[in-house]
């Protein structure tokens, strides 16, 4: 009686499942139609020889940040290399004109585009806050970028559209419903492999709180919460037609999670080398103070806190009366009101730790006094766990300081490794190998310090927007064939 109730039950469940996937099936396919023919209107009229459309989706395209210098170059290589390519940007900056973001990036980055860009500009990328979702954010800003992605095709259908911003649940809106090629750069993964062992081992970093780690039901939901929201993004990111991602450490999490290794490549992004090459490298002269330099904006990921505690610990090991003496310089970007919160506890963990007088901190200062304390810095610290790629390392490095990196992420597996056989740098991984490896750094030789700053500019050419043109270009040709 049983089983005849359930199959009773379990065959009209079924019909009633496969008549609305078939009504899906056919509304999709009637919405691409759609889309379609919109697209069709929309050139009629035009010659044969119409421009190509080429689409970026990048919300936050008048941020000053290097992920709109990988915007920007990429467009200008486009234009460079196709004559026929109208560039569109999908962006929700409705506070400047398209021609203020284009000076912003002339100024910011020294890009000058060759032609004109498209600006279709979105009103609903509040969607994608991260304030908008205090519970769920990946999720909620994953579907968020869903229905933005949604407002930017009804606007505006390209031939080829490339996600710029990490976006990646847009790219089958705009693959099935647009019929548009689809490529995008990654510079982060959205979820790695990395933050589900952070979870699964119950450890307490800026993304996992205290509260979470403590509870073992909290953490196996949390994890349980990843593995859908990995599955789902290794599906939708498996629909790009060409990947590109900025460093070695994103490419191995890409290709773990969407397991498209024959249309993924890297592409590093292009850094501004050439405005520190005219740093003169020289043998450092005696002098009463040496400085440590920090350059990245004031956020949580940054661990701001292990540079103060091992700088704390370097002084407090160095034999009283050495000379010379040392300072530490954070300079950094202020972008909100919780990053100015944050360097006031900064301030408040260096006063606690007695090393104030030796702390200089440089918020959102000008881009030549950025270079005059590199130039004049012995050591360029760095400590992001995990960072993806690390611009600011690249550009220590080109600056002629001797950089100290975490031994993690890019750094370790891109930027900070041997060239032609010789040291660029130094890489640590606590308090302890920090303030040690920084001791070790002050006791080399001038004469070897100048070795290494030497062999590390050398190295960062490979980082040059001669060498992204290049490669950028020689990943998108399957898009244009």
């Amino acid at each position: 009686a049983c089983f005849r109730l359930l199959c009773s039950l379990l065959l009209p469940a079924l019909f009633l499942s496969g008549i609305l996937c078939i009504c899906l099936v056919g509304l999709l396919w009637g919405v691409r139609l759609w889309i379609q023919r919109k697209k069709q209107l929309s050139s009629a009229g035009r010659d044969e020889k119409r421009p190509l459309l080429v689409a970026f989706f990048h919300p936050y395209c008048n941020a000053g940040g290097g992920g709109e210098r990988v915007l920007w170059c990429a467009i200008r290589t486009l234009q460079k290399k196709y004559r026929n390519v109208t560039c569109i940007v999908y962006t929700g900056d409705r506070d400047a004109t398209g021609e203020e973001i284009v000076e912003g990036a002339f100024r910011r980055f020294n890009i000058k585009l060759i032609h004109p860009v498209k600006f279709v500009f979105l009103e609903k990328r509040f969607l994608v806050e991260a304030s908008l979702y205090p519970h769920f954010t990946l999720l909620g800003q994953s579907l968020g970028s869903v229905f933005l992605g949604w407002e930017a095709l009804l606007k505006c259908v390209p031939d080829i559209y490339i996600d710029s911003m990490g976006y990646a649940f847009t790219i089958p809106l705009f693959k099935y419903l647009g019929g548009c090629h689809v490529g995008c750069y990654v510079h982060y993964p959205t979820i790695s492999t990395d933050m589900l062992s952070v979870v699964r081992n119950q450890d307490t970093r800026f993304n996992n709180a205290a509260f979470i780690t403590s509870n073992p039901l909290f953490s196996k939901f949390k994890l349980l919460y990843y593995y859908f929201f990995a599955f789902m993004y290794g599906l939708v990111g498996s629909c790009s037609d060409v990947v590109m991602v900025n460093s070695s450490w994103t490419l191995n999490h890409i290709l773990s999670l969407w397991r498209a290794a024959v249309c993924t490549s890297v592409v590093y992004p292009p850094c501004d080398v050439q405005a520190f090459l005219d740093i003169p490298l020289e043998v450092e002269k005696s002098t009463s103070e040496y400085s440590i330099v920090s350059v990245s904006q004031f956020r949580p990921e940054k661990d701001h806190p292990l540079q103060i505690r091992a700088f704390a610990k370097l002084l407090k090991e160095k034999r009283v009366g050495q000379q010379p003496s040392l300072k530490l310089i954070l300079i950094g970007g202020c972008r909100n009101q919780q990053d100015e919160e944050r360097v006031n506890n900064l301030k408040c963990l260096c006063e606690e730790l007695g090393v104030s007088d030796d702390v200089l901190f440089k918020i959102n200062i000008p881009f030549e006094e950025l270079k005059r304390h590199l130039a004049e810095a012995t050591i360029g610290l760095h400590t992001m766990w995990n960072e993806h790629f690390g611009i600011g390392v690249v550009e220590c490095m080109a600056a002629g300081t001797v950089i100290l990196a975490h031994n993690s992420g890019g750094p370790k597996l891109d930027i900070v490794v041997p060239h032609e056989g010789c040291v660029t740098g130094f890489l640590a991984e606590d308090e302890d190998s920090y303030a040690e490896t920084m001791a070790y750094i002050f006791s080399l030789s001038p004469e070897k310090r100048l070795a290494i700053r030497e062999n590390a500019r050398r190295s960062v050419h490979r980082f040059s927007d001669q060498h992204f043109e290049e490669t950028f270009l020689l990943s998108v040709e399957p898009l244009f064939k």
